[in-house]
């Protein structure tokens, strides 16, 4: 049986609900991925063309910096990696993550909550970020409440 770890951003509390719930179906180790200077309300704001997330969104070679951790990567075969999506792709801060640590021959299984769109580009916006022996599936968006009984199903198909 493979080692899983669930990674996620979450900038409202909305992805983080999900991972801890993906974690437990999954029997996975969980790793928040925490920006250095956290999102406040304005740097959300995507109909403000200056807030941070916007900005950081427009330059897709922003990398925003992480908080202090260590998500040891390197013990686990299966890494589940959820975010918001925003712009129809990941937040530039999952690229920072990628290219923090060794990911090959990993496979990635990417997670998402989304007010509406769903996963757009975000597996072509993050194959640039790792090893070309890291593996990155596009997954399933977790909207809503899933239940730990859900989620098992879908993470057994891995």
């Amino acid at each position: 049986m493979s080692k899983k770890l669930v990674a996620y951003f979450s900038a409202s509390g909305v992805t983080a609900k999900a991972a801890k719930t993906l974690a437990e179906a999954a029997g996975a180790d969980l790793f928040e991925i925490k920006p250095e200077v956290p999102y406040s309300k304005a740097d959300l704001n995507w109909n403000d063309k200056t807030s941070r997330s916007s900005v950081e969104m427009n330059d897709r070679s922003s990398r925003p910096k992480l908080a202090a951790g260590d998500a040891k990567v390197a013990d686990y075969d299966v890494i589940f990696l959820g975010f918001p999506i925003w712009w129809y792709v990941a937040p530039t801060i999952i690229n920072t993550f990628l290219e923090r640590y060794d990911f090959s021959g990993k496979t990635i299984i990417l997670f998402a909550t989304s007010g509406g769109s769903g996963f757009g580009k975000a597996v072509e916006g993050l194959k640039g970020s790792v090893s070309e022996t890291a593996v990155i599936k596009e997954g399933k968006l977790l909207n809503g409440t899933p239940s730990v009984a859900e989620l098992k199903n879908w993470v057994e198909s891995f």
